[in-house]
C-alpha cells in the first residue's frame, strides 16, 4: 500500500519571503564584494610572479561562485520555511518553532556556503602563494561572520509580523538554542567591532612577520578597513539600538495609555527572547487589570461604588459596624401587585428598570448610595460608608427631586417616598464567607413606615420632622411641618413634614382611620 504524500506549505507569506530573499542576497553580495576588494587590492598578498593573472582567476571564480551559491542559498533557505502537513497541534508547534528559529536556519545556510567559499578560494590561491591563500581565507571567514550576523539581524526584523502571529496564542517561553539579548548584543559587537578589528590585527601580524609592507601600503590598508569598520559600526549601532528600543518603546507607549485609563492597550508580541517575554508579560498584566476593573465594576454595581472602594481600601474583611449619623430614603411603588397581574413580565421588568434608573441617578447626584433593592422598592442611604457634611439634607433634597422626576418621566406609575435621619449602625453583617454592607437602626424602620403612609397622601412624599431639624437651613426651609402620627410598629408619635411646593398632606378618612391602628 503506497504511503500518502504529505503536502508541504510555506509558514511565511509572499511579502516576507521576497523581503528575506532580497535581504539575504544583498547581505551576501555586499559581503562578498567587500571581501574580494580587500583580498585583491588591499591586503598584502606576498610576492607573485603574475599578480594580474591571479586577480583575473579570482575574479572569474568569484563570479562563478556567486552565480552558483546565490540560487542554491535561496532554494535551500526557502526549504527551511516549508512545513509538511500533519496533526493540527503538532503542526502548530513545528510552525512556531520554524518561525522562531528561522533566522538561525538561514544563518546555517549562510555558514555552510561561506565555509565552502573559504575552502574553494584557499585551494585556488595556494599554488600561487601560501600567504595569499591564508590572507584570502582569513578575509572570507571574517566576511562570512559579518554576513551571517547581518543576515540574522535582518531576517529577525523581517519575520516580526510572522512571529507575532505564531506567538499571539502562545506567549514566548525561554527556549534552548534561541539567542537572547546577550547573544544578540554579541552579534552586533562582532558585526560592528570584532570583525574589523580582527582584520586590522591580522594585517598587522602579517606586516610584522613578513616585514615587506611599506608604510604607504599599510596606511591604505588601515584606512580601507577602518572606513569599513566605521560604516558597518554605525549601521550596527543603529540596528542594535532599534532591536532593543522598539519593543521597549512599544511597552512604554502602551503603559502611558494604561496610565490614562485605557485598559484595552496592548503590544504585539513578535520577539522570542526576553523582550518577547516582556511584551507578553505586559499584555498579561493589562489583562489582569481589565479583569480586576471588571470585577470592581460588577462589585460596585452590586453593592455601590462607595462601598466597593471602602472594601478595597480596608484590605481585609471585618464584620461589625460603627454608629453614624445617616439620612435614609425609602421608595416603593404603589399597586405593584396589580401591576404584575395586568402586564406581561417583560413589560413589568422594563418598567421597573426605568423606575430604578431614575432612583439610582437621583440618589447618586445627592451623594447617596443604594443599599438594596427589594422587589419594587429601594433603600438609599446618605452619610455611609462615606461621611457626608449634611446626610439629612441630602436625603431630603433627593426625595424632593425624585418625586418630581418620577411624576414627569414615569407618569403611569406612582411611588411613595419616605425620608428619615438619625444615628444608625453601618457596617458588614453576615459571615466572612458571605456578607454585605448595610445600615441598621431606627431611621431605616421609620423611613419604611413613612413610605407606607406616603402612598396615601397627595404628593407621595413624607419626611420625619427630626430629619428636617438635622438638615442644613437652606434645605430645611424647603419643608413644612405637619401633624403627628403613630407609625405602624412604633410607640412614639412621629411628626410629619412635606415639601413646601407640594400640597400639605391631608389624608383621606380611610388613611386617618388606619393611622391609629398602625400604632397598635
Amino acid at each position: 500500500m503506497a504511503r500518502s504524500r504529505r503536502v508541504r506549505r510555506w509558514v511565511i507569506d509572499w511579502p516576507a519571503r521576497i523581503a528575506l530573499a532580497v535581504a539575504v542576497v544583498v547581505a551576501n553580495v555586499v559581503g562578498a564584494v567587500v571581501v574580494f576588494v580587500l583580498a585583491a587590492w588591499v591586503l598584502p598578498e606576498g610576492p607573485l610572479t603574475d599578480p594580474g593573472r591571479v586577480r583575473t582567476l579570482n575574479l572569474v571564480a568569484f563570479g562563478v561562485y556567486l552565480l552558483l551559491a546565490v540560487p542554491i542559498g535561496l532554494l535551500w533557505g526557502g526549504r527551511r520555511f516549508r512545513l509538511r502537513s500533519g496533526e493540527a497541534d503538532a503542526e502548530q508547534r513545528r510552525e512556531r518553532r520554524m518561525v522562531l528559529y528561522g533566522p538561525l536556519r538561514l544563518v546555517t545556510v549562510q555558514t555552510v556556503l561561506w565555509a565552502l567559499a573559504a575552502t574553494v578560494f584557499v585551494l585556488l590561491n595556494l599554488p600561487y602563494s601560501a600567504r595569499l591563500a591564508l590572507s584570502v581565507g582569513e578575509t572570507i571567514v571574517l566576511g562570512g561572520i559579518t554576513t551571517c550576523a547581518l543576515a540574522y539581524l535582518l531576517s529577525e526584523r523581517i519575520l516580526r509580523r510572522t512571529a507575532a502571529k505564531v506567538l499571539g496564542a502562545h506567549p514566548p517561553k525561554p527556549r534552548r538554542g534561541l539567542p537572547g539579548i546577550v547573544v544578540r548584543s554579541l552579534l552586533f559587537w562582532a558585526l560592528g567591532t570584532g570583525v574589523p578589528v580582527v582584520g586590522l590585527m591580522l594585517t598587522a601580524v602579517s606586516a610584522l612577520v613578513y616585514e615587506d609592507v611599506p608604510a604607504d601600503r599599510l596606511a591604505v590598508i588601515v584606512l580601507a578597513i577602518g572606513g569599513t569598520a566605521l560604516g558597518a559600526g554605525l549601521l550596527v549601532t543603529v540596528g542594535a539600538a532599534r532591536a532593543v528600543a522598539d519593543p521597549v518603546n512599544a511597552v512604554r507607549r502602551a503603559m502611558r495609555r494604561v496610565q490614562h485609563g485605557e485598559l484595552d492597550a496592548g503590544v504585539t508580541v513578535y520577539d522570542g527572547t526576553e523582550l518577547g517575554q516582556l511584551q507578553s508579560g505586559f499584555n498579561t498584566m493589562v489583562a489582569g487589570l481589565r479583569e480586576r476593573e471588571r470585577i470592581h465594576d460588577l462589585f460596585g454595581r452590586h453593592v455601590g461604588r462607595d462601598v466597593a472602594r471602602a472594601a478595597a481600601a480596608a484590605g481585609e474583611v471585618r464584620l461589625g459596624g460603627e454608629v453614624r449619623r445617616v439620612g435614609v430614603l425609602f421608595v416603593d411603588l404603589v399597586g405593584s401587585t396589580s401591576l404584575t397581574a395586568e402586564r406581561p413580565p417583560e413589560e413589568v421588568v422594563g418598567l421597573l428598570n426605568r423606575f430604578f434608573a431614575v432612583v439610582v441617578e437621583v440618589v447618586e447626584e445627592h451623594d447617596g448610595w443604594i443599599n438594596k433593592f427589594e422587589g419594587d422598592a429601594a433603600l438609599a442611604v446618605f452619610g455611609a460608608p462615606v461621611d457626608g457634611t449634611d446626610p439629612a439634607g441630602c436625603a431630603l433634597a433627593g426625595g424632593r427631586v425624585l418625586a418630581d422626576r418620577l411624576a414627569a418621566e414615569l407618569p403611569d406609575i406612582t411611588a411613595g417616598i419616605g425620608i428619615s435621619a438619625g444615628e444608625a449602625v453601618a457596617g458588614n453583617v453576615g459571615d466572612v464567607r458571605r456578607y454585605e454592607y448595610t445600615v441598621i437602626g431606627d431611621p431605616v424602620n421609620e423611613a419604611a413606615r413613612l413610605t407606607e403612609l406616603a402612598k396615601t397622601v397627595p404628593g407621595r412624599v413624607l419626611a420625619a420632622a427630626d430629619a428636617v431639624a438635622m438638615a442644613a437651613e437652606d434645605e430645611a426651609a424647603r419643608w413644612e411641618l405637619g401633624d403627628e402620627t403613630v407609625l405602624r410598629g412604633r410607640t412614639a408619635p412621629t411628626r410629619l413634614a412635606t415639601p413646601k411646593e407640594r400640597a400639605r398632606p391631608e389624608r383621606d378618612e380611610s388613611a386617618a382611620a388606619a393611622a391609629p391602628s398602625r400604632g397598635n
